[in-house]
């Protein structure tokens, strides 16, 4: 899977975070059996830069975690079956305010390690067409966004600050 990483950190995110985003993406695709073809991006923001998205695409005008934008593309729906297989498949992108991934991992007493896993493999989810938003889908999707990041080694008690 080909993932781009932007960042608009002014040099808050590290280049180990970096790598755990290419390698822990890597591993959750893998474990959904997503094509090698797949496309994604992931964009490293600030609280303000995620609030205004929050506030333009969700009405909602607050800092948050993570936002997903899943890209439902039916405009190769006419191709031929050959030229189809040979398109990369867009998943979409996500929005992670590492001020957030601080705050969080501070205020849940694990490291930030575990709460930007958490993060990336939660949006990753949506971005598959995993939800939260009714109860009976809730269990689901939690409970495969753990046993990925516990097959991954991002256990809850993963306290090792970095």
């Amino acid at each position: 899977m080909e993932i781009m990483i932007y960042d608009h950190t002014d040099g808050v995110l590290t280049k180990a975070q970096e790598q755990e985003t290419l390698d822990l993406l890597q591993f959750a695709a893998q474990q959904l059996s997503i094509s090698e073809q797949a496309e994604m991006s992931v964009t490293y923001v600030r609280n303000p830069e995620i609030r205004e998205i929050n506030k333009e695409y969700r009405n909602i005008d607050r800092a948050t975690d993570v936002i997903s934008f899943a890209i439902e593309d039916d405009e190769t729906l006419d191709l031929p079956a050959e030229i189809k297989a040979e398109l990369p498949e867009e998943l979409g992108d996500l929005f992670i305010s590492v001020d957030k991934v601080r705050d969080q991992a501070l205020f849940l007493d694990h490291s930030i390690e575990r709460e930007l896993g958490y993060m990336l493999v939660h949006g990753f989810l949506h971005l598959n067409g995993y939800d939260h938003e009714r109860p009976d889908d809730n269990g689901a999707m939690f409970k495969l966004q753990d046993e990925i990041l516990t097959a991954y080694g991002l256990t809850r008690d993963a306290n090792n600050e970095e």
